[in-house]
């Protein structure tokens, strides 16, 4: 991948690039991680999570996340027996509705290997001490600590003491809160990525609050990005052009399914045109300073005019406003040096509708280039 100028989000401590084990790198420079998040949209079926990791990787993601669960460990006895009814239920009590959502460690393992097998990352978010433990041993390069954890300080303490890139989402959270969850990450290492968050499911465009991003950024000198739950894709988009480092979209094979992530997914082709995007993004941010480019410079030679006689003139005649007009192409001299041309003389006679070049003029005048026309000695005496 390549490099490209870094888009600052904000003027504060400069944010560090993070390498991951496979050597991709998430900071400012970097091309954007597109993460397309899976968590539980596969609704507990190992075909549809193997379909999805292969989908993910043709619509060009850089990795896939998903959530693991340990019911027990996450749930109260009376949580895990409450009754769970409606719609996007899998279970009568919500802890059998988890439990039909969960795959095995070793089902993690083999999606894992899928993954990068197509050159994606694989990570997950850890719900649970259990669960951390699970993708501990399963070797991650990345681990995401999740909105609902960020109030939880002895989980993002087993995070940091893993010593691996944390990915911490920041929905539902103040910024005090941040402020002591990034404190426990980086007691360890800064090798911390924040993403900006709402956690509605789906977001309303108008509480997403974009600008937040310069807040993290100005405020923890970290790698900043968004991890979007709206219905489009515009708020994600945008946030590439405000410099996130990563973009995460909860990811689904078919947004009627049932369960209550899926209305705030990408389907495939909606994930593969939003990286397409995001990479016009980027290459549209390469260039930083304002310049004409070789297609813009021939364009301006066809739609931009010069100075041209605007009836016929005899050598000698002292340019005036009436003798000149302004027309297309615009290879002679430019209008800008209109000042620069009336009250000048002729040193050659000039038909109706033909250029005005340097050399026709008595008295030099400064081009465009940076030349001058000569105090030519053709001229007239």
């Amino acid at each position: 991948m390549n490099a490209f100028p870094a888009t600052p989000l904000a003027a504060g401590p400069a944010a560090p690039v993070i390498t991951l084990a496979s050597g991709r790198r998430i900071g400012p420079g970097c091309p954007c991680l597109v993460v397309a998040e899976v968590g539980n949209n596969h609704q507990g079926d190992m075909d549809t999570a193997r379909r999805m990791v292969r989908e993910a990787a043709r619509a060009g993601a850089d990795a896939v996340k998903f959530q693991k669960r340990d019911t027990s460990a996450l749930l109260t006895t009376e949580g895990a027996r409450a009754a769970y009814g409606g719609p996007n239920s899998f279970g009568a009590t919500y802890g059998e509705h988890r439990d039909a959502l969960e795959l095995s460690a070793a089902r993690f393992a083999e999606l894992k290997q899928l993954a990068e097998s197509l050159g994606m990352a694989f990570f997950a978010s850890a719900w649970d001490a259990p669960s951390l433990d699970v993708l501990a041993g399963l070797n991650v390069e990345l681990l995401k600590v999740c909105s609902a954890d960020v109030v939880n300080v002895p989980m993002l303490r087993r995070v940091a003491a893993l010593g691996l890139p944390v990915v911490l989402s920041t929905g539902m959270s103040t910024l005090e809160q941040v402020d002591r969850a990034v404190a426990e990450l980086c007691a360890r290492h800064r090798e911390v990525v924040l993403l900006h968050c709402n956690s509605s499911y789906p977001c309303d465009e108008a509480d997403i609050a974009l600008p937040v991003m310069d807040e993290l950024a100005r405020r923890y000198g970290l790698p900043v990005g968004y991890s979007g739950h709206e219905r489009g894709m515009g708020p994600s988009v945008a946030a590439v052009a405000r410099g996130a480092c990563l973009v995460e979209r909860h990811f689904t094979l078919d947004r009627t399914q049932r369960g209550t992530d899926h209305r705030a997914s990408l389907e495939p082709d909606d994930l593969a045109l939003l990286v397409r995007m995001i990479r016009e993004v980027e290459r549209a941010m390469g260039v930083t300073e304002k310049r004409v480019t070789p297609t813009e410079a021939a364009m301006a030679v066809k739609l931009r005019k010069s100075l041209v006689a605007a009836r016929d003139l005899a050598a000698g005649t002292v340019l005036a406003p009436d003798d000149l007009a302004v027309k297309s192409p615009g290879d002679g001299l430019s209008p800008e040096l209109w000042d620069a041309v009336v009250g000048n003389s002729l040193t050659v006679d000039l038909p109706r509708d033909g250029q005005l070049l340097p050399a026709m003029l008595a008295m030099p005048v400064q081009t465009g280039d940076g030349a001058e026309a000569p105090d030519s000695g053709t001229g007239a005496a």
